[in-house]
């Protein structure tokens, strides 16, 4: 049986996670991945990207994107937390909102939202809770042609429709 405190400690891991990324804070990122023999297998997917794998290439990628992005919040919904022994898993959806630099002296850069459903794996350590794993897929948008219906008729068909 799975004890809350492990529950609450892996959400808190989380979190944790999630807020570093939004603070740009690369060193309390790496932090919160797993290191040394305790890292083998890491492996990281972010949205559109292929698969990448060891500790140097995954905490590489979050340099990109942290050095790219000037501003990105997380809200996190549908978080569920399974914890089995020294490994738990957590499945939520990021509802993102990010903006890159901006352009022609404008003081923000355009904001872009984006749903994405996430994996998360994390192994218990000495050091609590820590990531092995993170997986993003986009969430793709529903469109008129997918409607239930599915005649394409702006009246009657998807979340827009009038009907």
């Amino acid at each position: 049986m799975t004890s809350p405190a492990d529950t609450e400690a892996v959400e808190s891991a989380n979190t944790a996670y999630y807020e570093a990324v939004e603070r740009g804070d690369f060193d309390e990122l790496a932090d919160r991945w797993l290191s040394g023999d305790e890292g083998e297998g890491i492996s990281c997917v972010h949205p559109g990207w292929p698969l990448l794998t060891g500790r140097g290439e995954v905490l590489r990628s979050y340099a990109l994107i942290m050095a790219n992005t000037e501003y990105i919040q997380f809200f996190l919904t549908d978080v569920h937390v399974c914890v089995h022994g020294d490994t738990a898993l957590v499945t939520c959806t990021e509802n993102i909102l990010s903006g890159g630099p901006a352009e022609d002296g404008a003081e923000l850069g355009p904001l872009v939202g984006q749903l994405v459903v996430a994996t998360n794996v994390f192994r218990r350590t000495e050091d609590g809770w820590q990531l092995w794993s993170h997986h993003a897929s986009p969430v793709l948008a529903e469109s008129v042609d997918d409607a239930p219906d599915g005649d394409g008729d702006d009246e009657t068909d998807g979340p827009t429709g009038t009907a």
